[in-house]
């Protein structure tokens, strides 16, 4: 408890805040990649103790979010096969398809299974060989180490009954579709801690020396992010755009190793479509040639699959950060957490959903009263 009160300090969020004011003279706009920093902002205030002229952005780092409502609808297809055990996270259950979701499938007799590791779901295959067992490995960089690590273990025994589900996505190439769109309003970049743990930080300077924006790696916690907008600020009123590692505690330049060796034989950078987006090139991972038997896409012969977003569902603009989620017509409305339109009310790292949770609302007549 000590180490994580550490940088929640009061104190020592109210010298940053302070310095924060001091250094601001001009009108910013930044935008948090990380769903995760979102909540914390979100959580705990922060953007409402900024001075009014720093605006934060709210990106398209929440892994459940940007999953293509095709990719659900092909878990949909997949998991109502007989003789199919579906697992997923817990955050994907309520994400809706096209028509349902992974509840509606497990209560129609589908065998769908929470697990809280991808090696579960291996564990299980060993165990059921008589049924196919598929992960949906769905994220960021972040989470794809586990489950190239998974896919490797299942080569390495022999486990023919188990296949991944891929939806692995990449951060830089998102970062450089923002700043390429004509309706962008980005000045800077906060980046994911954790992502950048794996990483490490490479991939960046060509994207600051392309667009001429500043980045700052952030941890989480309130005192990681207040440094981190702190260092934003700096940079933004003096004139430079560099790459700074405010969370050397976790992230070093060179990342996490034996991780990017694991993720470059199981993996193989591929065009991504991100829900709400679509499209960005080589902004995401498939399985390799050598591990292409594990693809449940190709097993389960759902390639051709897609889908159309909800008309009145405006998480795409909230996902590339061109509306706050409060500005949608349905926010609150036909779309709440209990019947959600979009991943972003879903998703525990979603914007809509961090909105809605701490009453960051102009219109939601259920609670008006409080």
């Amino acid at each position: 408890m000590k180490y994580l009160d550490e940088f929640s300090d009061p104190d020592l969020a109210r010298i940053l805040i302070d310095k924060i004011h001091d250094t601001t003279d001009r009108r910013w706009s930044m935008m948090e990649v990380c769903g995760g920093q979102t909540h914390s902002i979100i959580r705990h205030g922060i953007d409402q103790l900024l001075p009014e002229t720093i605006e934060m952005i709210h990106g398209p780092g929440c892994p459940v979010c940007v999953t293509p409502l095709e990719l659900i609808d092909k878990a949909l297809a997949i998991a109502a096969q007989p003789g199919v055990i579906f697992c997923s996270f817990g955050d994907m259950l309520r994400v809706p398809g096209s028509r349902k979701d992974l509840f509606h499938i497990k209560s129609e007799g589908g065998d769908i299974r929470v697990v809280y590791s991808p090696l579960d779901a291996l564990n299980l295959a060993r165990q059921n060989p008589d049924k196919q067992v598929v992960f949906f490995g769905i994220g960021f960089e972040t989470t794809a180490p586990a489950n190239a690590m998974t896919v490797y273990q299942a080569e390495r025994l022999g486990v023919e009954n188990f296949s991944l589900l891929v939806s692995h996505v990449l951060v830089p190439p998102a970062i450089a579709a923002i700043m390429d769109s004509p309706q962008c309003r980005v000045q800077a970049f906060l980046l994911a801690g954790h992502v950048c743990s794996v990483m490490g930080t490479e991939e960046y300077p060509p994207l600051v020396e392309k667009y001429k924006v500043p980045m700052v790696v952030t941890g989480f916690e309130p005192l990681d992010i207040l440094e981190g907008i702190r260092r934003t600020v700096d940079q933004l009123e003096n004139g430079r755009a560099e790459l700074d590692n405010a969370y050397p505690r976790a992230v070093r330049a060179e990342g996490n190793l034996p991780a990017k060796k694991m993720l470059n034989d199981v993996f193989e950078v591929t065009d991504r479509k991100w829900r709400g987006i679509g499209m960005i090139p080589k902004s995401g991972w498939k399985l390799s040639e050598k591990y292409r038997k594990f693809d449940a896409e190709h097993r389960f012969s759902v390639q051709d699959l897609h889908a159309n977003e909800s008309p009145i569902c405006r998480s795409g603009e909230v996902l590339q950060g061109l509306i706050k989620p409060h500005e949608c017509a349905a926010f609150g409305k036909e779309c709440t957490p209990r019947n959600p339109l979009g991943a972003t009310m879903v998703s525990s790292e979603g914007a809509c959903a961090a909105y809605y949770l701490y009453r960051r609302l102009t219109v939601l007549p259920e609670v008006a009263h409080v």
